[in-house]
């Protein structure tokens, strides 16, 4: 494979992947049409980030428990004395999925630079320099007989078969594939390359979110593929299979997708409409229990008041994107928003400025950053 040349994944779209497709769609549309109270949201979030970084740690081996991991993500005490491997890993995950919404809600563009960087919080964590690729051949072997399950691509092959995935993707969003095709795809291709010696699995699983959430299908955050994942894993591994020689070069190389992308397509067509239905369950609950502060706040305060439930701090851009209004309204906005006491400026001295939330509307927030 040449420098240049683009990867083109073979697979259709049959009856099953074409129905769930529709799902996806029906679920995103009356989830992006019910809004929540900030707090429910909040929570929602943090517990699918929780649940998506335990339950894809689990998958390479991980041995601490939900609640440990959550202990782990919200820095309580805790004994876990010769776990200190498995306690890196949640809170390199957890940093690495923070960074994946960071990216996301920039429009990040999909590149070997993301690749490389992202893979190096899973691996060695924040502040890190990106990784290269594994430079040497790499065998993924049965835990128990030792035998060989699957042999990646050549080392010297890595670079270019890198390079051709990430054209593609590229390729598919001006060809507006399907999101859900698109991170299938990249799922399944960073899988089966498997361009470093480890953290391959964490980081296709994170790849596959960054595109879902970037592209408009993330669901505010609201739910967990890796969770779904992992309660079957036969299925999981068996689906990544799709031919028979464990050899990249013998099959897999140019194997047929269409059973990988129909188990993904499916699975996350079930993830969305249990999503939804999470969603509906909370809509009068949640505003019969609102507090009176946030139940006077206007449609606007709401939407904007909702960023909180994923960073700690915001800026007039972050509402001119959400709100859609020119930089003079959102200044006006946020001066009254000030004087009403649900807004504050995070550092006055700061030209930037930054605005946080008041104590009193922080605690209904909940944020878990």
């Amino acid at each position: 494979m040449t420098n240049r040349q683009i990867w083109e994944p073979r697979y259709i779209i049959n009856s099953v992947t074409a129905k769930a497709l529709m799902e996806i769609e029906a679920a995103k549309a009356v989830i992006e049409h019910t809004p929540l109270p900030a707090a429910i949201e909040a929570k929602l979030r943090h517990s699918a980030r929780v649940r998506s970084t335990h339950y894809s740690t689990r998958i390479e081996g991980n041995k601490l428990t939900l609640k440990e991991a959550q202990n782990v993500i919200e820095k309580r005490k805790g004994t876990f004395h010769g776990r200190e491997r498995d306690v890196n890993e949640v809170r390199n995950y957890w940093d690495a999925l923070l960074k994946v919404e960071d990216w996301a809600s920039k429009k990040v563009e999909f590149s070997e630079d993301l690749i490389k960087r992202l893979h190096a919080i899973v691996v060695n964590g924040k502040r890190n320099k990106p990784t290269q690729y594994r430079t040497e051949q790499n065998v993924i072997r049965d835990s128990a007989s030792g035998g060989i399950v699957y042999l990646p691509p050549e080392a010297k092959d890595v670079s270019a078969l890198m390079g051709s995935m990430v054209r593609w993707v590229r390729a598919a969003e001006r060809n507006m594939i399907p999101v859900p095709l698109i991170a299938s795809l990249i799922h399944y291709q960073f899988v089966t390359i498997h361009p470093y010696y480890d953290g391959n699995g964490r980081t296709a699983r994170l790849l596959a979110t960054f595109i879902l959430q970037r592209d408009g299908y993330g669901l505010n955050g609201f739910f967990s593929m890796e969770e779904h994942h992992a309660l079957d894993l036969e299925t999981y591994y068996t689906s990544l299979a799709v031919h028979k020689h464990h050899n990249y070069y013998s099959g897999r190389a140019d194997a047929n997708l269409t059973s990988w992308v129909e188990y993904f397509v499916k699975l996350l067509a079930g993830v969305f409409t249990k999503a939804k239905d999470e969603t509906l369950s909370y809509v009068k609950v949640g505003a019969s229990q609102e507090p009176e502060n946030l139940r006077k706040l206007d449609h606007r305060a709401r939407t904007v008041l909702s960023l909180f439930g994923k960073k700690d701090k915001i800026n007039s851009q972050d509402i001119v994107s959400i709100l859609g209004l020119s930089n003079r309204m959102v200044r006006i906005l946020l001066k009254q928003w000030v004087e009403d006491g649900w807004l504050t400026m995070a550092d006055p001295s700061n030209k930037s400025r930054a605005y946080t939330l008041t104590a009193i509307y922080r605690k209904f927030i909940g944020n878990k950053y």
